[in-house]
């Protein structure tokens, strides 16, 4: 019997001693991805212009890296908050953890005006930030790393001539185990080859896939997309006044938008174009939506066409959802 204890006193010792090596191997190997590479971006005013254009109504990084309002419809951005950082996605939106969008102005002790553009690059198309710790994938590298080379510049190109903001913004804390999980997710970028756009489908992919529309338009299940379910909708977002979910996006025509014509989605973009036209004001317990309608509402017309042209051409999923459940009875169904 003590024989029978010894050995088995040595295999818990041997387990402890394998998952101790793991951790660290996870903690100080992962991310495993190439150094920033030595790049410097030409800001030519087109490059800077063209990164404006896809920053704030295509990628729409700057949503999530600026301060919204949400005394108003959609959360417009608040004039001269361009990029201070600071939004939270916590526990209770569903994270694991509590993640902060980061500073990204050229203020160099709180923003990111002491990166190089290799280094920004990086992040954008794996998630590895400059001290190359990983980034939760709410910021959408994933999709950010389809860029055409062009794009990404392009980007980089208008990040750089954002105003410097002095905004300490807090470190994300992933909890337990995402905190390790976190850390096999970076890979390197594929290189991406620069396909013909002339088609309207394949222009509307390309900006589906960079706009990361998938991302809050396709169900997850424990943080991975539901297969057959892409851009069906129904992912849920709690806001003070109740579960919001996202919209079917396929052409099914009893749930999606099969019915809807081209000027019809196009104009539903448009009609948001305005600051006047989210410039009511709403209480906490208003409906409120955090797409951000001004932004997308500043699209091309003719890229908005494309997206739709692209839409039409998934496939159509009959899934019915339910847009918004007031706080009051979503406190009932639970």
């Amino acid at each position: 019997m003590k024989k029978m204890f010894k050995i088995l006193g040595f295999v818990l010792v041997g387990i402890a001693v394998a998952a101790a090596a793991g951790a660290m191997y996870v903690r100080f190997a992962l991310p495993n991805v190439d150094p920033a590479p030595a790049l410097t971006v030409d800001k030519t005013d087109a490059l800077v212009e063209r990164g404006r254009y896809l920053a704030n109504h295509v990628t729409v990084c700057i949503d999530c890296h600026s301060e919204r309002d949400w005394s108003r419809f959609s959360g417009p951005i608040k004039p001269h908050t361009e990029g201070k950082g600071g939004d939270i996605f916590d526990q209770n939106m569903g994270f694991p953890g509590t993640f902060y969008a980061r500073n990204i102005t050229s203020d160099p002790e709180t923003g990111i005006g002491s990166w190089t553009d290799g280094e920004i690059y990086r992040t954008i198309t794996t998630g590895v930030n400059k001290d190359g710790e990983p980034l939760f994938p709410v910021m959408p590298y994933q999709s950010y790393s389809q860029m055409h080379e062009e794009d990404l510049r392009a980007v980089i190109a208008y990040i750089r001539t954002l105003a410097p903001i002095k905004h300490e913004v807090p470190k994300s804390e992933p909890d337990f185990p995402m905190n390790f999980i976190l850390r096999t997710i970076p890979t390197n970028r594929k290189p991406v080859e620069k396909t013909a756009l002339d088609s309207p489908v394949a222009k509307g992919k390309y900006l589906v896939t960079i706009g990361a529309c998938a991302d809050c338009h396709t169900p997850r299940d424990k943080g991975e997309p539901i297969e057959g379910m892409y851009l069906a909708g129904g992912m849920e977002f709690n806001l003070p006044a109740g579960v919001l979910r996202s919209a079917n996006l396929t052409p099914d025509k009893t749930t999606g938008i099969g019915n809807w014509s081209e000027n019809d989605f196009v104009q539903r973009f448009k009609a948001y174009a305005s600051p006047e036209a989210t410039a009511h004001q709403l209480s906490p317990s208003d409906f409120n939506t955090i797409m951000p309608w001004q932004m997308y509402g500043g699209m091309d017309e003719s890229d908005l066409s494309a997206i739709y042209s692209y839409l039409m051409s998934v496939a159509p999923n009959n899934h019915k959802v339910e847009k918004f459940t007031p706080a009051n009875q979503a406190l009932v169904k639970k």
